[in-house]
């Protein structure tokens, strides 16, 4: 079976699968600042890190900006790999799978982690969906022309695991 037996995604169906993948990206993200802050706080209570003069470690953590960068990036980088992980894997995030909805190829070569990549900039954390709403006929968002992909509404059959390598 072909992504040409399910029809293209809506505008709010898109939305709802946004707005759960923000919370997982979210709880991911607190998962990762916290792995990080403890292995921060471990470094600087041992010495391997400086603790730039101050007492305590939120403290520390709160006023030296290269401790917060890391952390900033720390987080981001997690974030960013939860995203690219699962649409180069599957085609669907867990958000997506909850509203049954998949990217797939529109050019029939297979979504690599660089076109996921260029997906996730071009979608301007999610701005590129409004598209959709001004596209009615062909219901593509500006990601989904740059990438030459488009985001299907699935079965509940399709939705499973084991018919992903069934669609293209």
């Amino acid at each position: 079976m072909t992504t040409e037996h399910y029809h293209r995604a809506g505008f709010f169906r898109r939305l709802a699968a946004i707005i759960y993948d923000i919370l997982v990206a979210v709880a991911i993200g607190m998962c990762a600042a916290m792995v990080m802050l403890v292995a921060m706080l471990l470094l600087v209570e041992n010495n391997v890190l400086g603790n730039h003069g101050y007492e305590h470690f939120s403290d520390l953590i709160q006023h030296a900006p290269i401790y917060q960068h890391v952390l900033q990036i720390w987080v981001t980088a997690w974030v960013i790999v939860f995203f690219l992980w699962f649409w180069r894997n599957g085609g669907q995030t867990i958000g997506m799978r909850a509203w049954r909805l998949r990217i797939a190829s529109t050019n029939g070569k297979p979504i690599t982690y660089t076109r996921a990549f260029v997906r996730m900039v071009t979608s301007f954390l999610g701005l590129g969906t409004l598209l959709v709403l001004v596209d009615v006929k062909h219901k593509q968002s500006l990601q989904d022309r740059i990438t030459s992909t488009e985001v299907i509404c699935l079965s509940k059959e399709a939705n499973h695991h084991r018919s992903w390598r069934n669609l293209n």
